[in-house]
């Protein structure tokens, strides 16, 4: 018996799991079929498959999609049809073109915290923002107050370090 540890692509395992899951085979027969060695392994992957563990592949491949931008709006119908259908995470992401990381991210962000935690929040706010309730207004005067006494605090720190070091040149 061989010693060398085997590499099957990712592709495979997904056939081989779904071919398995769909009940018309043995484990043995799949695992003859596609050349896998043990049947163990078979169950692994139908058990990361279940739970919706990403099958990660060592030849190279990879399983995962290249994002794309989606809007708010988006991602709320993306997660609602999402848990209408099971939590069938790998569907939406095949139907969409997004990561089946994002979907289950944004799900659980949803069933935690509501529609407000699938908002993005990165970047900085643009030139012409208008806060939306009291609460924002008042938190951006302060950022901006906050930002404003940095700057002037730098400023003087500049200013006594330049006259210590005119006084040191006399």
């Amino acid at each position: 018996m061989s010693r060398k540890n085997h590499h099957y692509s990712s592709e495979l395992k997904y056939q081989a799991v779904g071919e398995y899951l769909k009940g018309q085979k043995t484990l043995d027969i799949v695992c003859k079929k596609y050349g896998i060695l043990s049947d163990r392994q078979l169950r692994n992957w139908i058990k990361m498959y279940n739970s919706h563990t990403e099958f990660k592949s060592y030849t190279g491949g990879s399983r995962m999609t290249k994002g794309r931008s989606t809007t708010y709006e988006e991602r709320i119908a993306l997660v609602r049809e999402c848990i209408e259908k099971g939590y069938n995470y790998g569907e939406i992401a095949e139907k969409y073109k997004v990561g089946y990381q994002q979907i289950y991210t944004w799900v659980k962000k949803y069933k935690e915290k509501g529609e407000a935690a699938l908002k993005d929040h990165r970047g900085r706010h643009k030139k012409d923002y208008a806060p939306q309730t009291e609460e924002e207004r008042l938190k951006l005067e302060v950022a901006a107050l906050k930002r404003q006494l940095y700057l002037a605090q730098m400023e003087n720190d500049v200013l006594k370090k330049l006259q210590e070091l005119e006084r040191g040149n006399r």
